[in-house]
């Protein structure tokens, strides 16, 4: 992956100076440059700079659990047809590989969490089954969980929208700037939920390792994980359980958290065995059709508003 991430950066350079060169990238039948993104939140959060001016598309569909994704021959196509691809990067996109080796024609490749340092990945207890290679490397993937680092994503895709159309440099810098001002009224927002939580029970237990740079924004302790991994696509060893089993009974940890794409099976075992509630219908990885994660933002507020429902 890394070496082709690198290839990727050479063709983007190229890419940059060749566009530059002619103004703006080839455009397609409807008139419109085509921005594909890795997954939907990505796709919304573009669409937001992007406005009218350009199409854009996900190529993962609503529901999708990236970690499990298995590629369709059709996303080559919508791959090639592309002026940009967005991803999120930091290895979060493990089903692109084959993809990008596959896919012709020319576009710029960016990645949403350029610029920004991720958390490492953290050891656990030996035993642990592996994440069939799944197991970022690069760190935790999972920025786009605080709004404040999607400041930077909004950037960074800013900046790729302009390098495929200069001319509309000023209605994307326009459109950024404002959406980065509803990012800064939603970190507030949470910051006012979250304040409803007593101290002592802002405790997170989680389906896998997903929520680490919202925990650490907004003042909670991640106690554990059912599935120790930053991927969903991992599994969990008896002894791992166990212990989780133990630290959330002496946590006091009062609710485990789930994606609604993931499987629910060991959480409840966990939850019949500690007495403590399973809230599964979190999205944290995916837009929904309409309500209650239309946007990236609804999504967030969904999200903040099951926490702290179960937790305050």
């Amino acid at each position: 992956m890394k070496k082709i991430i690198n290839s990727i950066i050479i063709y983007t350079v190229l890419a940059a100076l060749f566009l530059t060169g002619c103004g703006s990238a080839p455009k397609n039948s409807d008139g419109r440059l085509k921005v594909l993104t890795s997954t939907t939140f990505l796709a919304d959060i573009t669409q937001n700079i992007a406005g009218d001016r350009i199409s854009v598309d996900s190529l993962l569909p609503v529901g999708a659990d990236p970690h499990a994704y298995q590629a369709a021959p059709s996303d080559v196509a919508k791959i090639a047809e592309s002026n940009l691809l967005i991803l999120n990067g930091v290895e979060y996109e493990h089903f692109i590989e084959p993809l990008l080796e596959n896919a012709g024609g020319e576009r710029i490749i960016i990645e949403a969490t350029a610029g920004l340092e991720p958390h490492p990945v953290e050891e656990h207890a030996e035993g642990a089954a592996p994440a069939d290679g799944h197991d970022h490397e690069a760190g935790d993937p999972h920025m786009w969980l605080d709004p404040n680092l999607v400041v930077s994503y909004v950037e960074n895709i800013r900046d790729g929208l302009i390098q495929i159309d200069v001319e509309g440099t000023q209605i994307y810098k326009v459109n950024a700037d404002a959406y980065i001002a509803q990012l800064k009224e939603l970190n507030q927002w949470i910051i006012e939920q979250v304040n409803a939580i007593p101290a002592e029970r802002r405790l997170l237990v989680t389906n896998h390792e997903a929520v680490g740079y919202f925990a650490e924004r907004y003042g909670f302790e991640v106690v554990g994980a059912v599935i120790p991994s930053l991927s969903t696509d991992a599994g969990t060893s008896a002894k791992e359980l166990a212990a989780l089993i133990e630290v959330i009974k002496t946590s006091g940890a009062p609710a485990i958290f789930l994606g609604e794409v993931e499987n629910p099976d060991l959480a409840n075992q966990i939850a019949a065995e500690t007495d403590v509630r399973v809230v599964d219908n979190l999205h944290l990885e995916s837009l929904t059709v309409g309500s209650p994660a239309a946007t990236y933002i609804d999504m967030m507020k969904h999200n903040v508003n099951q926490i702290v429902d179960a937790l305050k």
